[in-house]
């Protein structure tokens, strides 16, 4: 499953970057990586951006970035 196949309020862990290094990189430095848990805060309508939470940190990623990382759903809480 990828992050691009989730919807708002979902959570996952995520499990793999399938992603070239600048990218892979990029989402490091904002705490995306394999390991961590993620919370979908919002989508746009046409599901063309995401909002997640990792941490304490949002980040809004295209949905051409977020069909690169492969997750687990978990429970809600």
């Amino acid at each position: 499953m990828f992050l691009s196949d989730l919807k708002k309020g979902d959570r996952a862990q995520i499990v793999q970057i399938h992603a070239d290094k600048p990218l892979r990189d990029r989402l490091t430095s904002f705490g995306v990586m394999r390991g961590e848990m993620l919370w979908i805060k919002g989508c746009s309508l046409a599901k063309q951006t995401m909002e997640i939470e990792v941490g304490s940190t949002l980040i809004a990623l295209r949905a051409q970035e977020a069909k690169k990382i492969e997750v687990i759903q978990t429970d809600k809480p």
